[in-house]
């Protein structure tokens, strides 16, 4: 090779001069600068694909867009005036007296001659716990109370106290403390399964207001149509706070309290 020859070529050029070129070595030693660059940014592409993966993440995740809960603001009709000149209801018949243990006539100790003692004057042996003393020798339930805790023979017990009444309408209804819908809507959930199947309603729940203004009895009493938008709108207002609890004649009672939740997705 001339030396303009050498000026002008690189080292593989002066290496291979007059060897087999197309052997491969040649090639290889050629092509070598230009694969490690394509190599080296395919390499540099996967790592800054890694170290940026969670930011695009939780860029995509950002962007989902679902669907707010949307909560009708629903005005309660008043309820009827209560009728006062309409009698209360007839009170409940009596319940049965409870059975009475089985007595034995009592004899007062008169002292008399043997002869003179006649057969049913004579004393009885003391009664068991099962019998009790009294006037008279009669039958009777052994596991029956004694005839003396009777206030009037034959007609007389201890009578449990009735349940308090539960109201459906009384003078003062139950009021919510703050507004009801606000409470509805920070609290309430779209359930999932309900969400993505695109189930919409209005469920009907009916519940006790007690005199301290807690919440009891809480129950479903029209379904929305899906049994996950029920149980929701069961749960929130099973964990409501205490309500101003309803009263008639000044007093505090147990009212009943019908509330409809509706569930929209826009």
């Amino acid at each position: 090779m001339d030396i303009s020859k050498i000026l002008k070529s690189d080292y593989l050029d002066i290496l291979f001069e007059g060897r087999n070129k197309t052997y491969g070595g040649y090639e290889l030693r050629k092509k070598y600068p230009e694969r490690m660059r394509n190599a080296t940014v395919i390499l540099l592409g996967i790592i800054l694909l890694l170290v940026a993966y969670p930011a695009i993440s939780g860029f995509l995740h950002k962007l989902e867009k679902k669907p707010p809960i949307s909560i009708k603001e629903v005005t309660l009709a008043e309820p009827p005036p209560i009728d006062k000149t309409k009698p209360p209801p007839p009170p409940p018949p009596p319940a049965p007296p409870p059975p009475v243990k089985p007595t034995v006539k009592f004899t007062p100790p008169v002292i008399k001659k043997d002869e003179e003692v006649k057969e049913e004057e004579k004393p009885t042996p003391p009664p068991d716990e099962k019998v009790a003393v009294g006037l008279t020798t009669q039958a009777g339930d052994p596991n029956g109370i004694d005839p003396g805790l009777m206030d009037k023979p034959g007609n007389g017990q201890v009578e449990a106290p009735a349940p308090p009444q539960i109201f459906k309408f009384v003078e003062q209804m139950p009021a919510f403390n703050g507004d009801l819908q606000v409470y509805l809507r920070d609290h309430l959930r779209y359930p999932d399964d309900a969400r993505e199947s695109g189930a919409e309603g209005r469920s009907i729940i009916q519940f006790v207001v007690n005199e301290d203004g807690s919440i009891s009895g809480v129950e479903v009493v029209r379904s929305a149509g899906s049994s996950s938008l029920d149980a929701e709108a069961k749960r929130v207002v099973s964990g409501m706070p205490h309500w101003k609890p309803g009263k008639q004649q000044g007093k505090a009672v147990k009212v009943y309290f019908t509330l409809p939740v509706t569930f929209k997705l826009d």
